[in-house]
């Protein structure tokens, strides 16, 4: 189970603003590639790989507003409406839903949730989830 801090930058290694800067600019399209992302900002492909999937950028006046979350669901009936009313219960509001077909009786599903008004931190919504009978792999994806 993962947990979420908020760490002021000057506590962590350089390596982590470097990746949140890559991520940029890919993400403006400033840069072909994550080579040529990882050498402007002077980091190893491998540093980016390492930690993109783990390191945020915040602003304290968007912190958490969008989270993308995925979990597999047993193919019974009834767990992903449990999973739909235990967001709503915290009035985090869903954006997209996104549910495969079950293969060997389990769907994956991805959804990405406005959590601005969300009254529980995103740690103890995925806690609820994963407490759901027949949910599994419950993650957090990516938060913004």
């Amino acid at each position: 189970m993962s947990k979420y801090y908020i760490v002021d930058d000057s506590l962590l290694p350089d390596a982590f603003g470097k990746v949140i800067e890559a991520r940029k600019l890919l993400d403006h399209g400033d840069v072909k590639n994550v080579s040529e992302a990882a050498k402007k900002v002077g980091i190893s492909r491998a540093s980016y790989y390492k930690y993109k999937d783990y390191v945020y950028e915040t602003e304290q006046s968007s912190w958490q507003q969008k989270a993308v979350i995925s979990f597999l669901l047993n193919h019974r009936s009834g767990i992903l409406s449990q999973v739909l009313t235990t967001i709503s219960k915290y009035h985090a509001n869903i954006l997209t839903i996104n549910q495969n077909i079950p293969i060997n009786n389990s769907a994956s599903v991805v959804i990405s949730l406005d959590l601005s008004k969300m009254t529980i931190s995103i740690d103890e919504l995925l806690d609820q989830i994963r407490s759901i009978s027949g949910t599994n792999k419950t993650e957090l994806i990516a938060m913004e």
